[in-house]
């Protein structure tokens, strides 16, 4: 297979993503998870007139007076005796506002007279809460697609929806291929190494909403591989790692077709991440990453990550980007397109740019504090110092 650009990659598992069925959720449950429907608000929030504020309810047109109180109510209470002319109610945060009454003077600006109660001029209606203020019934409270975070819960709670339709979350096996690989708490041998993508892989799924189950590490032999990825094809999304290259003992290419995945990328031009294939198995999307861990890192951010918030439904699947300011230049061969790890910091309206010191596609330490991969072209070979490239936003700037 020829080695594809980033965009004709990405397009081409877009292309090939559907999102999965719907489930219903409790709304103590739903944190993190995609609204599969428009929810509609089934009542208005708030559901009644009602005070913002500690004060004194009156009739706007009887503004300004001194006026005589007639009853108190608090949030909870329902005041149901006409109020008479020229009289008015102490009325306490959130309480209901009595029929006859439209405006709220908060307690600071009144003057206390015995049974009677001096009140300044005041806007109509201000300091008052009124019936559908928020969101009025029938009106789109979450749209579709939208990750359900502490604000929509809290909205759908006030509406009273106990259960919401949410995309199925993905369920996501991981696959480690490679003898040199052993278990963080392996004691290791002469030439063993962790294998760190069993853990940061499943950390980037779970921020997305996906549930990840680590399979094991399958051995450099095809059989084996073949048939450690054929047992993972009930998951809706197969990773494997490592064993994508051309060497001696990179048997993945064959152990996917031994089980049934037919291939469709194989090497993007990019750096780190070359290594990067990308097949199906039927509906089931395999996703064979490098097994260095920075490499396995940036694919993921660009073919991985979109893939799993499209099976979710989710409106938005990229990551913002913003152009920033590389402050050290770089050097790179014409052909493939570079991925700076780098720390991202505001200087008043601009976006800066410190690439971390050590760029390797092995070095894992070049993870930590990176908050953007600033995106270098791929015909470009020579980048000047503050040269003003594309960066995209790992974390909020």
């Amino acid at each position: 297979m020829l080695m594809h650009s980033v965009e004709d990659a990405a397009s081409t598992v877009a292309s090939r993503m559907t999102k999965l069925a719907t489930e219903n959720v409790p709304l103590r449950d739903a944190h993190g998870r995609f609204a599969a429907v428009d929810v509609i608000a089934p009542r208005s929030v708030p559901s009644f007139d009602n005070s913002a504020m500690d004060g004194y309810a009156v009739r706007w047109a009887d503004l300004p007076g001194t006026f005589q109180v007639v009853a108190t109510v608090g949030a909870g209470q329902l005041m149901t005796t006409p109020v008479p002319p020229r009289a008015v109610v102490r009325i306490l945060t959130g309480a209901p506002m009595p029929a006859e009454l439209d405006t709220v003077v908060i307690q600071e600006h009144a003057e206390i007279e015995g049974d009677h109660v001096k009140l300044p001029e005041e806007k109509q209606g201000e300091n008052t809460r009124k019936v559908g203020e928020d969101i009025a019934r029938g009106e789109v409270a979450v749209t579709a697609g939208s990750r359900l975070g502490p604000g929509e819960l809290g909205l759908l709670a006030a509406l009273g929806v106990s259960v919401v339709p949410c995309v199925r979350a993905p369920r996501v096996a991981i696959i480690a291929t490679g003898d040199e690989l052993v278990d963080v708490s392996t004691p290791l041998g002469p030439s063993q190494i962790v294998d760190s993508s069993a853990h940061m892989l499943p950390a980037l799924i779970r921020e997305l909403g996906g549930i990840p189950t680590y399979v094991g590490i399958a051995k450099d032999d095809p059989l084996t591989m073949a048939a450690l990825i054929a047992s993972a094809l009930d998951h809706d999304c197969v990773i494997t790692t490592g064993g994508v290259s051309v060497g001696d003992r990179d048997h993945v290419r064959a152990a996917l077709a031994s089980a049934g995945v037919e291939l469709e990328l194989w090497k993007v031009a990019m750096k780190p991440g070359k290594p990067f294939s990308f097949g199906m198995n039927g509906r089931v999307p395999l996703f064979g990453l490098p097994g260095n861990p920075v490499s396995a890192f940036v694919a993921f951010e660009l073919f991985v990550r979109p893939a799993l918030l499209t099976m979710q439904g989710a409106t938005k699947t990229q990551r913002p980007r913003a152009p920033v300011s590389l402050v050290r230049g770089y050097r790179k061969s014409v052909g493939r397109t570079h991925y700076i790890r780098a720390r991202v910091e505001r200087h008043g309206e601009h976006l800066v740019a410190h690439p971390h010191p050590k760029q390797g596609s092995a070095i894992l330490s070049s993870l930590v504090g990176t908050n953007a991969l600033v995106e270098l072209p791929a015909e470009a070979s020579e980048i000047s110092p503050n040269s003003h490239m594309q960066a995209i936003l790992l974390e909020a700037i």
